[in-house]
């Protein structure tokens, strides 16, 4: 029987449909995450472990682009990796649904509490520089001013009760679900892994040995403390110029893009009622299962 072709997911400033020119390679890794949930993360460990030392060869999203990126033209995306000799990193917002699944590539899928989540993309929305992504992406500049973002708890309380498809919407609640849950349902392929924020926050030199064992990559025990040290939050930030998916300049501050990373503001936030109506939002929309690793972690 002939494979399900991919879903397209589209958006103003993405499309799926790239993947279908990508010319894939046996051993390429690709990471598939929501917004705000640890991409740039899960990059730089790859990037880590492949390279084998702290300092890159170059900036990390040129190491490792977005493939559904309008911002970046087509051809010299698929140029620039194809004259990558090493083994790859790519990186994508689109569910596993709507790429090619290929078995000679492996496929990460990095999750976080959507809580969380919800905060770090509020926070991003401020730090975009909107104007410049639509001349990048030739999209019409608005008719009279915008209107004022309401405050974070105000927004988020909202945001819990966005109802839409949540292919249209995906950084809504029902989005992150559909996204992780298509994941979740394909967690015990051998191509397949799933990655939980908190874990490496807990725990990054355990989470970077299981990720470095299913990509099938040796420990250099006497350089990993410093491979570990470079992957850590405050590392990052403090590389933020050459590690920030950045290459166009659509950031206003590139440090700030890693803003906080912890656990737990999301809950925080909200009162003993609104937080029920979260957990009550979230249990109507996967399994069991699914929703304790989501607000839990510990490997899937």
């Amino acid at each position: 029987m002939p494979a399900t072709p991919p879903i397209r997911y589209r958006s103003p400033e993405e499309d799926s449909a790239r993947w279908l020119s990508f010319t894939r390679r046996p051993g390429d890794i690709v990471i598939s995450t929501r917004s705000k949930s640890g991409t740039t993360w899960m990059q730089m460990i790859c990037a880590l472990l492949i390279f084998q030392g702290p300092a890159l060869p170059a900036p990390l999203a040129e190491l490792s682009p977005w493939i559904d990126w309008l911002v970046l033209p087509e051809d010299e995306l698929f140029a620039r990796l194809a004259t990558q000799d090493h083994r790859r990193v790519v990186k994508t917002h689109t569910p596993l649904d709507g790429i090619p699944l290929d078995p000679d590539v492996m496929y990460i899928v990095v999750a976080r509490h959507p809580l969380d989540m919800a905060v770090s993309l509020y926070h991003q929305g401020d730090n975009l520089d909107r104007a410049r992504i639509r001349a990048l992406t030739g999209q019409p500049e608005p008719q009279g001013p915008s209107p004022a973002r309401p405050p974070l708890h105000e927004w988020l309380v909202d945001w819990i009760d966005w109802e839409c498809d949540w292919r249209a919407l995906l950084d809504s609640i029902p989005g992150i679900m559909g996204h992780v849950g298509d994941a979740w349902a394909r967690r015990d392929e051998p191509n397949i892994r799933l990655v939980h924020y908190a874990d490496l926050t807990t725990d990054l030199d355990t989470e970077m040995r299981r990720i470095a064992a299913g990509l099938a990559i040796p420990v250099d025990e006497t350089g990993w403390p410093s491979l570990v040290g470079a992957a850590g939050f405050d590392a990052m930030r403090t590389n933020a110029e050459t590690l920030a998916p950045d290459t166009t300049r659509v950031l206003k501050d590139r440090a700030a893009f890693f803003r906080e990373g912890r656990c737990g503001r999301g809950a925080e936030i909200l009162t003993p009622g609104e937080l029920a109506r979260y957990h009550e939002r979230v249990a109507a929309l996967g399994p069991p299962d699914l929703v304790h690793w989501l607000h839990h972690g510990a490997t899937a």
